[in-house]
């Protein structure tokens, strides 16, 4: 299948999941989250979720990250240029949510994207390979490809991974892991 048709059925997939459904996946992807060795890296980029689209709760994620002493990034976006850019997420963080329903800094540090370690990556759906199908910005493969040749890149979804995305280009990077319920 094409990305523009995965992306219609996976959204219309995931607003059709109930709250109980949701909340039983997200339990299982945090037990798989938590067994993780989390100790090769530091500064860890990881998406907030964005509620009218019944994306993953990352805020689980991002206390026991806080637990393990770990430096939490966030991303501001810029429509404009279709890029991210990376902010420290402390504590005392304020967020706003912008226009898209994405809650952004309002009072951070900036970081330089190539002192990421580790980025969680939000999608619709992933292929065996692990390619991803967003919401067809490219707001993360530019992001991804200006990250360190290190970089660790795990994807978080609802949904089994499907046999392959057909339309591929020469922009899209595939994630190195995909969490999904098992």
């Amino acid at each position: 299948m094409r990305k523009q048709d995965l992306r219609k059925q996976y959204k219309q997939k995931r607003k059709n999941l109930k709250e109980v459904e949701i909340d039983r996946l997200q339990k299982n992807i945090y037990q798989q989250l938590f067994k993780f060795d989390f100790s090769s890296v530091e500064n860890i980029h990881i998406f907030l979720p964005i509620e009218r689209q019944k994306e993953i709760n990352t805020y689980p994620i991002i206390s026991f990250l806080r637990k393990l002493n770990k430096t939490i990034i966030i991303s501001k976006t810029d429509f404009s240029t279709v890029t991210l850019q990376h902010f420290l997420f402390e504590e005392e963080t304020q967020l706003e949510t912008n226009t898209y329903g994405i809650p952004e800094p309002i009072n951070a540090k900036k970081i330089d994207v190539k002192d990421i370690d580790l980025v969680f990556v939000p999608l619709l759906i992933s292929d065996e390979k692990n390619y991803r199908v967003g919401y067809g910005k490219g707001f993360y493969d530019r992001f991804l490809s200006e990250c360190s040749s290190e970089v660790k890149t795990i994807g978080l979804n609802f949904f089994e991974p499907i046999k392959k995305i057909e339309d591929i280009n020469e922009f899209d990077v595939p994630l190195q892991t995909v969490i999904y319920p098992k």
